[in-house]
């Protein structure tokens, strides 16, 4: 159980998931859980959503070679 600035407890399912995090390597990482949360909670309402901890479950994707 974790908590905002303000003292309010952080529910994850209330919080909204980003594209960028449905095809990350992390999601569903129970290690990497409360960092994504509170990631995720933070930047709610955000116009872009920027992760510094992402990465592509597929890999690198090379440009040259997607159409």
């Amino acid at each position: 159980m974790y908590f905002d600035d303000d003292g309010n407890q952080i529910n994850p399912a209330l919080i909204p998931m980003p594209d960028l995090c449905l095809d990350c390597e992390k999601r569903g990482d129970p290690d990497e859980d409360i960092l994504c949360n509170l990631t995720r909670f933070d930047q709610r309402g955000d116009q872009e959503f920027k992760c510094y901890a992402y990465k592509n479950v597929y890999g690198v994707l090379i440009d040259g070679i997607i159409n």
